[in-house]
């Protein structure tokens, strides 16, 4: 990468990451870990807690840490709340797509310089405060568990690749305990930049970096202009995913198909076709059919959300909440589907600032930040910008070479006991870690044309 700017980093942190770097941290116990961030949160009326979810008591995943499960729920109350902010800001022919994992990740390392109602908003934001041991520390010591699940077990077909950095203004001096911190649970380094004096060049070693950590798929994330002088501290992540499917779609079983976008407008995709059993459900009090597509491996799979023919997709994203997603998920059973869904490829950047900023995360953002655990002295340092950027490719496996097959009649393997699944239509997607049931993408698909 930048052989200038890592040598001086790793220079510096070198004789505290020598003994962090000898813990296995999938393995560690919170004693073995010196996680001491500047503040802590404690929650002020631990006694006033509401249960995440009603009904029965849940059932804990086997060989799961309860507080991982906690903030594994944490998180798809945040994926959610998110997504609902995009949609407000999108049109509805407009796709979605982020990564709330990797959201949640970044902002926790940041997390770990915060104080007073900036550490508050943050816990509160991103659901942390939902876990029952509310301290900083304990949290960053579940995140670094909830990471071994889902970055260290993966199927070897399956690539699934988070990039998550901050980069300081090199004027600056930074909190070694932080930097420390920072690289022993989330792998994330902090690196200094000139942004008083060459914003640009900040930006394409920005770029630069994320390009490299994502295997050349993500590019540009930070546009043109979004740096300037004033520039304080960038937040940046990214993550790139590609799997292969557990079954497999058949290259000839590829059509063309017209996919409705819009009541007024509609595009000729390549429909992928296979039958086979997945777990699905139809819920006909909510309008919406669920199927469950997992990759090789089985621990990563896409649940595909499709509404009725006739109900709007907004009607189902108004709807949806954990409770609600818990309970579809829940419902799924093994039935033979016929399954017809287009190759599509998803690509969404956008700025987290305002979105963050409307569900409560205002002081970050501001002057009025309290970030005294990031640098060594004291000085007004808050987050000037966060962007996002997520990629995702679904095909069928050679699906370029595939363009031109044979069209495939709807109705030749006819099947009185199958389901019809014919995602021609605006649909919701999540991918997940389906053993804590963690989202890792979230999204909407309503133009793959």
């Amino acid at each position: 990468m930048f052989s200038a700017m890592d040598g001086w980093v790793l220079v510096v942190l070198l004789p505290l990451l020598a003994t962090s770097q000898d813990v296995d941290i999938c393995n560690a116990k919170p004693r073995d870990l010196p996680l001491e961030p500047h503040c802590i949160y404690r929650n002020p009326n631990p006694e006033d807690e509401t249960p995440v979810l009603t009904g029965e008591p849940e059932k804990i995943p086997e060989s799961t840490n309860p507080r991982v499960w906690e903030l594994s729920k944490a998180n798809g109350f945040f994926a959610l709340s998110l997504y609902k902010q995009l949609a407000q800001n999108k049109s509805s022919d407009a796709n979605i797509f982020m990564s709330p994992i990797s959201i949640s990740t970044a902002f926790a390392m940041t997390k770990l310089g915060a104080c007073n109602q900036t550490l508050e908003q943050i816990m509160e934001v991103f659901g942390f405060t939902t876990i029952k041991e509310k301290t900083s520390d304990q949290v960053h010591f579940f995140f670094a568990k909830l990471n071994c699940r889902l970055y260290r077990k993966k199927d070897k077909s399956t690539k699934l690749v988070s990039a998550n950095r901050l980069f300081g203004e090199q004027s600056l001096a930074y909190n070694q305990n932080y930097q420390n911190i920072s690289q022993m649970v989330y792998g994330a380094k902090l690196l200094p930049l000139n942004f008083k004096e060459h914003p640009e060049d900040a930006r394409v070693t920005i770029n630069h970096w994320v390009s490299n950590q994502t295997e050349d798929k993500i590019r540009d994330v930070l546009p043109t202009g979004a740096l300037d002088s004033n520039t304080v501290l960038v937040l940046v992540n990214t993550i790139y995913f590609k799997g292969q499917w557990k079954s497999q779609f058949d290259k000839h079983n590829v059509y063309k198909a017209d996919f409705t976008v819009s009541e007024s407008r509609t595009c000729s995709v390549s429909m992928m076709f296979q039958e086979t059993k997945f777990q699905y459900a139809r819920f006909q009090d909510d309008q919406v059919q669920v199927l469950e597509l997992p990759y090789r491996g089985d621990d990563i799979t896409m649940v595909i959300i499709l509404p009725a023919r006739h109900k709007p997709l907004a009607q189902v994203e108004e709807m949806l909440d954990l409770q609600k997603l818990t309970e579809w998920l829940d419902g799924l059973t093994e039935t033979t589907v016929s399954v017809q869904i287009p190759r599509f490829r998803v690509e969404d950047s956008f700025s987290l600032k305002e979105k963050l900023q409307a569900m409560g995360l205002t002081d970050l953002f501001s002057p009025q930040a309290s970030l005294p655990g990031i640098l060594e002295e004291e000085a007004e340092l808050y987050v000037s910008e966060a962007f996002h950027k997520a990629f995702l490719e679904v095909n069928e496996e050679g699906s370029e070479a595939a363009a031109s097959t044979a069209v495939v009649a709807v109705g030749r393997s006819f099947n009185l006991n199958r389901e019809l699944f014919a995602a021609d239509r605006p649909f919701l997607l999540l991918i997940r870690e389906k053993t804590i049931n963690t989202l890792v993408f979230t999204g909407r698909v309503a133009d793959p044309c």
